[in-house]
């Protein structure tokens, strides 16, 4: 069996071996949202190619490299795409690269998505703060034999998404006069998109949105004590919404289209972090 906790010990030296910066926060930037990446200052880029065991991405509009650098004062590692369980890699290869960030000497993460919304009171190219999930994936980055030097056996996932990251994100977004919804993430395991029928369960069930990643993700970080802070692009309405089909083209269009309030957004909150700390 592969000693997950070496792997990604030396995949975080690898990393930090090319860059004198010691950064806290993560970010793990999804579907058409990586440009963020491109903006950090004095920044050394690594292609997941050249990092021993990291997964390589796949997905369109995932650049597939490590970005750290700085976002304004405050020195961020930044996942440009992430894998996802229908590129064919299980809940623990999707999850290395978050195992990677905590042996780096990351305590926080910010991870982004692409989501469909099914709450009728959501727009196209809407930013909402994810405060639960439903996992839908069946599957679970923990199950199997628990390695205690990252965390415990049943970690607990009351509050996964941090109320304090929350509030300060909320905090930013009125200075910055934008709206900003709350909801709950079902994550499915893809890549087709979900019937009608789907969504339509998924909204009595009391899902906000649904998407195919960063449940996972989320799972493994608290494992590690990492705090988390989640924000979805509404990038399409879910099926069943809209008379019209979907289409990955329309999730990177919108993407795009929201870039520069996506990242005022990430700058704002990402000193008010720092400065609230990690504990």
């Amino acid at each position: 069996m592969t000693d997950q906790f070496a792997a990604a010990e030396s995949a975080a030296q690898l990393i930090l071996s090319r860059t004198s910066l010691r950064p806290k926060i993560g970010l793990v930037l999804g579907s058409g949202l990586g440009a963020f990446a491109d903006s950090l200052t004095d920044a050394a880029r690594v292609p997941y190619a050249e990092i021993p065991s990291f997964p390589q991405s796949t997905a369109i509009g995932h650049a597939g490299r490590m970005v750290v650098g700085n976002a304004g004062s405050v020195a961020v590692a930044a996942m440009q795409g992430r894998v996802h369980l229908y590129e064919g890699y299980s809940a623990q290869e999707i999850t290395f690269p978050i195992r990677v960030f905590a042996r780096m000497g990351i305590r926080a993460v910010i991870l982004t998505n692409a989501a469909g919304g099914m709450n009728l009171s959501y727009s196209q190219g809407a930013l909402v703060l994810i405060r639960d999930h439903i996992n839908l994936q069946g599957a679970n980055p923990l199950i199997g034999h628990n390695d205690d030097r990252f965390g415990p056996r049943f970690p607990d996932m009351t509050r996964a998404y941090d109320p304090q990251y929350r509030a300060i994100a909320k905090e930013e977004a009125r200075n910055l006069n934008l709206i900003l919804e709350e909801g709950i993430y079902a994550a499915l395991p893809g890549p087709s998109y979900e019937t009608p029928a789907e969504i339509d369960y998924l909204r009595r069930i009391g899902a906000d949105l649904v998407g195919m990643s960063t449940v996972a993700e989320v799972i493994a970080a608290r494992h590690m004590g990492l705090k988390v802070l989640a924000i979805s692009c509404v990038t399409n309405m879910a099926a069943g919404i809209l008379d019209q089909p979907l289409s990955h083209s329309e999730v990177m269009e919108t993407g795009e289209r929201v870039k520069s309030t996506f990242e005022a957004l990430l700058r704002a909150v990402l000193p008010r972090i720092a400065a609230n700390g990690f504990e």
